[in-house]
Order: C-alpha cells, then sequence, then structure tokens
C-alpha cells in the first residue's frame, strides 16, 4: 500500500479545506443547525460547480470519474469541518449504488442531474427496530400490474424533508428467506401518500420519519434485480461506512487541533496549560487514536479503490471511529474545562454530533458481532502470520 496522495488528491484536500473555511465557517455552522432546511442552498450550487456529487460519477454521465479514496479525501474534509448539508445521503448512500446497480437507462435519467448539484437523494432503510438487518424490513411493496405499491414507515431518514429523490428498502416477497424478499426502489419525492416530518434531534442533523401511504412507484424504478435488493444494501453498507469513519476521523482530527491550540492559549499559574503533564500525556494518547483511526480509514478506502473490498477492514474501521471520534472530544472537552460544554466553544459542535455518527450505519456492537462472524469463519492474513 502506498501511503503517499498524489498531487491531484493533495488538491482535492487542499481545494475542500479552503472552500469550506470560507463558505461555511463554524458561525454558518450554528446558523444552519437552527435552520429549517439545515442546509445552504447557494453553497450546495458552489459545491456542485467545483464537481462535488459527480467526483465518482463516470464522465459519460456528467461526472469525473475519479476513484473511491479521492471521495475518501473529501468526505474526511467535510467531516473536519462538519458540514452541514445532504452531501453523504446524496453521494455516499445513494449515486454509489445507482452507479454499480442502475440501469442504462436510470444510470442516463439519474446521475446526471444528481452530479450537477440539481437533485437531492436520500436513502430510508431503517424501521421501528433502528437496525441494519434484514430482519428489520418491514415495509411491504405489494406488485399491482406494472407498479408496487409501497406501504409502512421509515425512521431516520437523514435531508429527507428537502430530497427530491428516495432510494427505499422495502420486502417484495415473504414466503423466501428474509435477505432473499427485500428490493430497492427509486421512489419520487412528490409522489402522493408520502409524508414527511423531522425528528427533534441533539445535533440538529435533520433525521426525518418517512410515511409511505399506498405509494405507487412503476416497475422500472427497481435498482437491481427484483428480490436481490439485499445485496445493494451490502454494497451501500461497506461503501458508505468507509466514507462516515473518514468523516468521523476528519472531526477527530479537528477536536484534536482545537485541544492542542486551546493549550497553548489558556494560561493557568502564569503557564499555558499545554504545559502541564497531565494536558500533554492527553494529547499524547488523542495523536496516537486519531492517527491511527486515520491510517486505518485509508487502508479500508484503498482497498475499495482496488477492487478488493475487505469487510472486516471496514467493520474495524467504523468501530474504531465510534470510540476515537467520541473520546478525542471527550478529551478536547476536559481540555477546556466546564466551558467546553458551551454552545460559544467550537468543540461542542463537534461533541454533540458523536451519538449521531456513532449509530448511523452501524453501531460498535453490530460492527463487533460482524468481526466476530468474519474471524469465525476466515482467519486473516495478519492472524495466520502469527503462526
Amino acid at each position: 500500500m502506498d501511503y503517499d496522495f498524489s498531487e491531484d488528491q493533495n488538491m482535492i484536500r487542499e481545494t475542500v479545506r479552503k472552500f469550506l473555511q470560507n463558505e461555511c465557517p463554524r458561525e454558518k455552522i450554528r446558523e444552519l443547525m437552527q435552520d429549517e432546511q439545515g442546509y445552504d442552498p447557494e453553497m450546495w450550487k458552489k459545491m456542485a460547480e467545483l464537481g462535488w456529487m459527480g467526483l465518482v460519477v463516470p464522465e459519460e454521465y456528467g461526472g469525473t470519474g475519479m476513484e473511491f479514496v479521492d471521495l475518501t479525501i473529501l468526505m474526511e474534509e467535510m467531516g473536519r469541518n462538519i458540514l452541514p448539508a445532504p452531501f453523504s445521503p446524496t453521494v455516499a448512500l445513494c449515486s454509489l449504488p445507482l452507479i454499480a446497480y442502475g440501469t442504462e437507462e436510470q444510470k442516463e435519467k439519474y446521475l446526471m442531474p444528481l452530479a450537477g448539484g440539481e437533485t437531492i437523494w436520500t436513502l430510508a432503510i431503517l424501521e421501528s427496530g433502528a437496525c441494519y438487518e434484514a430482519a428489520d424490513i418491514n415495509m411491504r411493496a405489494v406488485s399491482e400490474g406494472d407498479k408496487y405499491v409501497l406501504a409502512g414507515t421509515k425512521l431516520f431518514v437523514p435531508y429527507a424533508h428537502v430530497a427530491s429523490q428516495y432510494l427505499v428498502v422495502a420486502r417484495t416477497d415473504t414466503g423466501v428467506e428474509l435477505e432473499k424478499g427485500i428490493s430497492v426502489f427509486i421512489v419520487d419525492a412528490r409522489s402522493a401518500g408520502i409524508q414527511s416530518r423531522i425528528i427533534s434531534t441533539t445535533a440538529c442533523d435533520k433525521k426525518c420519519e418517512l410515511t409511505f401511504d399506498s405509494v405507487a412507484v412503476p416497475r422500472e424504478n427497481i435498482l437491481g434485480e427484483l428480490n436481490g435488493g439485499w445485496e445493494i444494501v451490502e454494497y451501500i453498507l461497506q461503501h458508505a461506512t468507509i466514507l462516515q469513519s473518514a468523516e468521523m476521523s476528519g472531526g477527530a482530527q479537528a477536536a484534536l487541533e482545537i485541544a492542542t491550540q486551546y493549550a497553548k492559549e489558556r494560561v493557568q499559574f502564569d503557564k499555558p496549560i499545554g504545559s502541564f503533564q497531565a494536558v500533554q500525556h492527553m494529547l499524547a494518547d488523542m495523536v496516537a487514536e486519531v492517527e491511527g483511526l486515520r491510517y486505518l480509514v485509508y487502508e479500508a478506502a484503498w482497498n475499495i479503490s482496488n477492487g478488493t473490498l475487505s469487510p472486516l477492514l471496514v467493520s474495524m474501521a467504523k468501530t474504531k471511529a465510534n470510540k476515537v471520534y467520541e473520546r478525542a472530544c471527550i478529551d478536547s472537552v476536559v481540555i477546556h474545562g466546564a466551558i467546553g460544554f458551551t454552545d460559544e466553544m467550537d468543540i461542542g459542535l463537534y461533541f454533540v454530533r458523536t451519538k449521531a455518527y456513532e449509530f448511523d450505519l452501524g453501531s460498535s456492537d453490530f460492527h463487533r458481532e460482524r468481526i466476530a462472524s468474519l474471524l469465525e469463519r476466515h482467519q486473516p492474513d495478519f492472524v495466520a502470520l502469527r503462526d
């Protein structure tokens, strides 16, 4: 594995970082947290003009056809600046499966406006169990002639209130194994029978409840194969989980930077608190954990870019991201003292997001179970090397 970034990749990082520093300072983040839409349409348009939505979309569909690692860099920088925007739902959760599983007609119809920032997409998968398991998919999609009719409720759907298209995971066959009776539908958000309600959360991250009351969806709007939707869900979980982990890695890096800067500026007993051994040791531990997470995320992303996706690395990265992001924010708050919990301190913006990110795309327990299952079935190389 080559740990060096290319010139183009370094340019992506620098461009994204400068743009977000100028267009989305932390005061604007605070404003958007209270905004009903939860994002700035003008900034969204500028992001599209820079080609961000179409970064990995093939050129024939209006994108730039870059690699998964390039998208990982972009998502890391977004996490570092905690960008409030429906970028992850649109790109990580929806454009990637459209590229991988869409028909030629679906790609031509949907990818170009998506890459151009003209449409916002989101994934509706979670239900009352709030678990990424096939057993939790109970929404029914019943065949009626040339269409399917969807009925049920989806929870914690990001930015559903501003989306123009949904990918909806529903059960189309109840007489088979749980993972074999699921399909994924492309649903127009303006369809009759859909109601959206924003769920109040501490992170103000615009998660919604979506209710489908006999919503008709054309048969040609099935993504992939009928009853083969769980394969698409697994594809989304593997790819989007790494991008989510990259966001969390960027957030942990920012928490470390904020804590380090405060330790240099805050003076107690006529000395910066960063000169005290206890604070130094805390920062040293943060560096080790944050850098370890970063390398793990990029190893998993590099494997995906090279066609050797490792479910083990994906679950390891998300489990570590859940722990490291929260720990980095907590330690940064401790270094700030009690004032770290207040709204006026920037570290608080990151801290309130740690729990939201922890459960997105699988909690630590969910991914630990996956790791244990993978280890039970397959012995990884790093274990074999010890024999």
